[in-house]
């Protein structure tokens, strides 16, 4: 028994319109569906809602609902807004690149290029509120990888004991910090 893949991800979006419209302009991703229903199937509690689809790349589906009937939209006050977020994936450096100016030529804030040693990201939000992040691979990635994958029960159980960070793979983000 295994889990195959992510069917798809779901968020509460503020207009379901303007975040197809935002997704399709901003991130070149297509509309695939929406449903639309007076009652929610799981909980058959009356509660109009429009979920609609996203194909977000190779079988990805990103999914939001509007729910016209509920209060605005919040976020948990003790959750840092840089803690929740969705992260794609793209090709390469210049492609993550050309979406940073693309995003900015549109009015969207970007955060970095963020050098994370096995991989390299920007940062934004969407029209909702969500942070969204781009990610490209660093051509180091593999021989990275094989470093955090050593060290990863050690960190992990490290962490547990003293909820401190362990040292383990401080290497990732030296060059951020320093400048080197």
């Amino acid at each position: 028994m295994k889990i195959e893949k992510i069917h798809h991800v779901a968020y509460r979006c503020k207009d379901a319109k303007e975040t197809v419209e935002w997704y399709r302009d901003m991130l070149n991703m297509d509309f695939i569906l929406a449903i639309a229903e007076d009652h929610v199937p799981s909980t058959h509690e009356p509660d109009p809602y429009m979920h609609v689809f996203i194909d977000a790349g190779d079988g990805n589906v990103l999914a939001f609902f509007e729910l016209p009937t509920k209060p605005d939209m919040g976020r948990d006050p003790n959750t840092p807004v840089w803690v929740q977020h969705i992260a794609f994936k793209v090709k390469d450096r210049d492609t993550l690149i050309e979406f940073k100016e693309h995003l900015e030529a549109k009015g969207v804030e970007v955060l970095g290029v963020t050098d994370h040693s096995i991989f390299h990201s920007i940062y934004f939000f969407d029209p909702n509120g969500h942070r969204v992040e781009l990610a490209c691979p660093d051509p180091e990635e593999d021989a990275m990888l094989e470093k955090l994958n050593a060290v990863k029960w050690d960190m992990l159980e490290e962490w547990s004991r003293t909820k401190k960070a362990p040292k383990h793979a401080d290497w990732m983000h030296k060059k951020e910090l320093t400048g080197l």
